[in-house]
C-alpha cells in the first residue's frame, strides 16, 4: 500500500491510460492520497470530451494510448481551463519530450521513476505552481527557446533555421507555433520557405539536411 499523503488541496484529476496495471495503481494511489480521479479512459478520442465533461485541473497522461497519438488530442483544449498536463509514460524518447514541452504540459515523467516523483508533480500542480525550473520540461523549454543557429553558409533566417530545428525534432505546425508563440498560419509560411531555400521536396528531408549539418 502507498503511504498516506494529503495534498495541498483535493483536485480533479483525469487519468488517461491504456495499461491495466498502472491505471489499477493510480486509481490505488488517488484513494490513499484522497485524490479524486474523475475519470479514467483508454482512448486517446476521449480526452477532450472527458475534460469538457468533467472539468479536471490535473491531466495524468500516456503519450500514447493503443496506436493513438494522446499528445496530439492536447491541441484541441481550451487554454482557458488551465489545465495542468502530467505525462507519465514510457516512451521517452526526445521527440516526446519536445513535443510535451512545446504544448505547455506541466510535467513529463517516465514510468520507472520512483512513485514520489509522480506525487511530488501532483503536489506542485494542486497548489498552482509552475513547473520547477530544474525538471526536465522546463530545460528543454529553454534550450528550444534558444535555438536558431545553423551553419554559416545557411540561407535561412534565424527564425527559419528555428522552425527547422523544431522541424527536425518532430513537431507539428501546431507545436512548433506554441513553442515559439507564433500562429500556424506563420510556421507554414516559413516551412514553405525553407523546402524552398534548401531545395528539399518535404520536411522528412529538410530534417535530414538539418541533422546533417549539426543542426539538431
Amino acid at each position: 500500500m502507498f503511504n498516506r499523503i494529503i495534498l495541498p488541496m483535493t483536485p480533479k484529476i483525469l487519468l488517461a491510460d491504456d495499461h491495466p496495471i498502472v491505471g489499477l495503481s493510480l486509481c490505488t494511489l488517488a484513494k490513499e492520497s484522497q485524490m479524486e480521479i474523475v475519470d479514467h479512459i483508454r482512448s486517446s478520442a476521449q480526452i477532450v470530451p472527458s475534460i469538457e465533461i468533467h472539468r479536471p485541473q490535473i491531466l495524468i497522461t500516456e503519450v500514447r494510448l493503443g496506436r493513438q497519438d494522446a499528445l496530439k488530442s492536447l491541441e484541441k483544449v481550451d487554454p482557458d481551463l488551465n489545465l495542468k498536463v502530467i505525462v507519465f509514460t514510457s516512451h521517452s524518447n526526445p521527440t516526446n519530450i519536445a513535443r510535451a514541452s512545446a504544448l505547455g504540459c506541466f510535467e513529463f515523467i517516465q514510468k520507472t521513476s520512483p512513485i514520489e516523483t509522480l506525487i511530488t508533480a501532483l503536489h506542485s500542480a494542486a497548489a498552482g505552481e509552475s513547473t520547477p525550473p530544474t525538471s526536465l520540461l522546463a530545460t528543454t523549454k529553454t534550450r528550444m527557446k534558444r535555438l536558431g543557429s545553423g551553419p554559416s553558409e545557411s540561407p535561412l533566417t534565424k527564425r527559419e533555421s528555428q522552425v527547422l530545428q523544431h522541424v527536425a525534432m518532430g513537431l507539428s505546425n501546431r507545436e512548433i507555433g506554441k513553442s515559439l508563440g507564433i500562429s500556424v498560419e506563420t510556421v507554414k509560411e516559413h516551412v514553405q520557405n525553407i523546402l524552398r531555400k534548401l531545395d528539399v521536396n518535404d520536411r522528412t528531408q529538410a530534417a535530414v539536411w538539418a541533422l546533417k549539418n549539426g543542426m539538431i
